[in-house]
């Protein structure tokens, strides 16, 4: 079975919406689909997609091909986890003198 990770599009007419779907490259666009691993607002300014990175690349691992795309916004979104710092753990304030 040939995979393929693309968009499914969703939304109202004029007011496009689209799905990161892992899917069978013989299934429809907006058929059947192995998996959901994203979403994609293009009408959306700045930050207008979501993509479970970890999980495109368990496909991609795995054979399937990513749409054109889908390759543009996983690299958006590489990059974008990447410039993210991990927050540090704060410390554990000091326990307070006991008055008495």
């Amino acid at each position: 079975m040939a995979v393929s990770i693309r968009l499914r599009r969703e939304g109202a007419k004029n007011r496009p919406y689209y799905k990161v779907v892992v899917a069978d490259s013989r299934s429809p666009r907006d058929g059947k689909f192995i998996e959901i691993i994203g979403t994609y607002d293009p009408k959306m300014p700045d930050e207008n997609s979501t993509l479970k990175v970890d999980r495109a690349e368990h496909w991609i691992a795995h054979g399937a091909q990513p749409s054109d795309t889908v390759r543009s916004l996983l690299k958006k979104n590489k990059a974008r986890a990447a410039a993210v710092p991990v927050e540090a753990v704060p410390a554990e304030p000091a326990p307070a003198a006991a008055a008495d």
